[in-house]
């Protein structure tokens, strides 16, 4: 069984002009991946049915358990390719298991079904009150961030995206530590899975929660992407492009930093502001 990669090769045909040639392409490899819970109990169930590049593929199931509450880096005994005889070869690596060292959570609580898509995460979402229950708002404060900092976080991202380099057509998601040093840089065809992958990072390495730091997406930052960073814990989100209305109700409501349309030397900041150093 051959495990997939992050590119796929295709044959196509490029026009340019009136002239016709025939080549190869890399496109950004989709693929549906399965995250599967099995408690200490025995008891076995699936959470998550995710399009996603594969890739860091642990880090995406420990981010994604992690940003809804499921269960933390401590709870977590294992997490391997699912050998299941029921399962294809073709299936083994796009099926994780999460052996936890307790019993799978109560999962109807979370009011949702957990399957997502590669364009827009999990729909049906809770609320902002909702999400009070489980996360609390920030502390005001640091890290105090420079706008040099902040002008260079787009090419320091750009400069770690190994795939889209080939593709074009994957999201990407970096950590920064508050200098504007790059710590870590994770790709993905969904933007909300390139932020798991980085918060399983962070959660595996044993870096949460992650104050001081500034999250930077190469999309557009939705609601959903300031709920993983508020439950990882990151002050600061910065996105190439614009945000959505619920993300900046979010953001001010919890003590998020978050700057939208960071191009050059230009950038708006939507809310925790104090943070920027512009005097």
């Amino acid at each position: 069984m051959t495990r997939p990669g992050p590119t796929t090769r295709a044959r196509i045909r490029e026009l340019s002009g009136r002239a016709v040639r025939e080549r190869r392409d890399d496109l950004a490899t989709e693929e549906p991946m399965e995250i599967r819970l099995h408690g200490a109990d025995g008891t076995r169930k699936t959470v998550a049915i995710t399009m996603r590049t594969p890739g860091h593929d642990f880090e995406l199931a420990a981010g994604f358990l992690h940003g809804e509450g499921l269960a933390g880096a401590a709870d977590i005994a294992s997490i391997a390719y699912c050998t299941d005889e029921d399962l294809a070869p073709e299936e083994r690596y796009n099926t994780v298991t999460v052996r936890l060292r307790g019993p799978v959570p109560d999962l109807p609580a979370l009011e949702r079904h957990f399957v997502t898509s590669s364009a827009c995460g999990v729909c049906g979402s809770a609320g902002l009150d909702r999400l009070h229950e489980r996360c609390d708002p920030l502390p005001p404060g640091g890290p105090p961030i420079s706008p040099e900092v902040l002008y260079g976080l787009p090419d320091a991202l750009r400069a770690g995206q190994g795939v889209f380099g080939k593709t074009g057509g994957l999201h990407a998601a970096g950590l920064f530590a508050a200098d504007g040093t790059r710590l870590a840089v994770r790709e993905d065809v969904g933007r909300h899975n390139a932020v798991d992958k980085l918060v399983g990072w962070s959660a595996m390495a044993g870096r949460l929660p992650l104050a001081g730091h500034l999250l930077m997406v190469s999309g557009r930052a939705s609601y959903e992407i300031m709920q993983k960073a508020l439950a990882a814990g990151v002050p600061v989100v910065c996105a190439v492009s614009a945000p959505s209305s619920l993300a900046v109700d979010l953001a001010r409501e919890f003590g998020l930093t978050l700057v939208g349309f960071l191009r050059g030397e230009r950038c708006n900041v939507y809310a925790g502001h104090e943070r920027i150093l512009v005097e």
